[in-house]
């Protein structure tokens, strides 16, 4: 089923719903990517281990190639439905098989998430996103009918609209396009090899097979993964390679830091080095050179010189806001002005749209 999705999404000249303006700059000598590289392992190995200065300059030209370096998408996510989900993602807090502070609810009505997307406008968010902890849609056709009215309703408002909740149906992905929806997050969270150490209850291809179906509907994908998981350098370059070997390279590539949660089985896990951090965008930046590169959970954690750094070496985009689906998230007003002091401005909704 797998292959037969990704061979019908093998024509690389299909437009994305939306993807980063391209910023006129002079030629370097990396390639120009009109149909997406198929980078080998070894090669993503390679950037990976560059010295990381050196690394940094290098992603830095490449993001000045294909992207405006002073524009920064702000994105808010809000948590539309929470806890009681049946998946045992080692990293969640929302998983019913752990013991934690969250608890759970059913999906919030219409109302609330249209106001929370005014209030996210308002502040200069320009793409709006909405998670579900569930596992799939399965049996949830009144929810699924409701979802559908919010995606209209903020996409009339002229923001972009991004939603998770889980595994789809080629049916379900169809019906998000026709609401609006303009990406789907469905993150791979690691290399395929280290995937089962973290959930058991979805394989690897599971997660792919969604990807294919979102792409199939017309949607961008908006794919990524978790740095401090227990994982190796190893599963960090695997993550980026598997990504840069789909059929079309992601619009959208979230880096998230492990924000470690008490009563799950990651809660003692140290945090993530920053270079490890910087070293992830980096290459991530120089092997899908088109994509936006989202500085996720955990950014919180990162001094505003951290930041800095990750900006000028790729990322493009953050969360801002209230807070993440469970975890923290820096607010608009100490975004703006952060942005405001480093000469950054916040991107336009659907920047670059062919």
């Amino acid at each position: 089923m797998l292959k037969q999705s990704l061979v019908r999404l093998s024509n690389p000249s299909r437009t994305l719903a939306t993807h980063a303006a391209t910023a006129v700059r002079p030629k370097t000598e990396e390639p120009a990517f009109d149909v997406p590289r198929r980078w080998k392992r070894e090669e993503v190995k390679e950037i990976f281990y560059n010295p990381l200065l050196d690394l940094a300059f290098r992603s830095a030209s490449v993001h000045r190639q294909h992207h405006d370096p002073s524009k920064i998408q702000l994105c808010t996510l809000m948590n539309i439905k929470t806890g009681g989900c049946s998946e045992d993602c080692s990293y969640c807090s929302q998983s019913s098989r752990y013991t934690t502070a969250t608890n759970a609810s059913p999906l919030v009505d219409i109302e609330p998430v249209l106001k929370a997307a005014r209030q996210a406008k308002e502040n200069g968010s320009t793409r709006f996103c909405m998670g579900a902890a569930w596992r799939d849609l399965a049996g949830r056709k009144r929810g699924f009918e409701r979802i559908l009215t919010m995606v209209r309703e903020v996409r009339g408002m002229g923001m972009e609209v991004c939603t998770t909740l889980g595994m789809l149906t080629p049916e379900q992905a169809r019906r998000l396009k026709e609401a609006g929806l303009t990406a789907y997050n469905h993150n791979l969270d690691t290399s395929r090899e280290y995937y089962p150490k973290v959930i058991t209850t979805r394989s690897y291809d599971e997660r792919l097979d969604t990807i294919a179906a979102v792409r199939e509907a017309g949607i961008s994908v908006c794919s990524g993964g978790i740095l401090g998981l227990g994982e190796t350098d190893a599963d960090r370059i695997g993550l980026i390679w598997e990504l840069s070997n789909l059929p079309e390279h992601p619009e959208s590539f979230p880096v998230n830091a492990l924000v470690p949660i008490p009563g799950t089985p990651l809660e003692k896990n140290e945090p993530v080095p920053f270079p490890t951090v910087l070293r992830t965008i980096a290459t991530a930046r120089i092997v899908l050179p088109k994509t936006i590169i989202r500085l996720a959970a955990g950014r919180q954690t990162l001094n505003e010189s951290e930041q800095m750094m990750c900006f000028m070496a790729g990322a493009n985009a953050v969360f801002t806001g209230e807070q993440m689906l469970t975890t923290p998230c820096s607010p608009w007003d100490e975004d703006k002005s952060m942005m405001n002091k480093w000469g950054l401005e916040g991107m336009e909704s659907f920047a670059g749209r062919e």
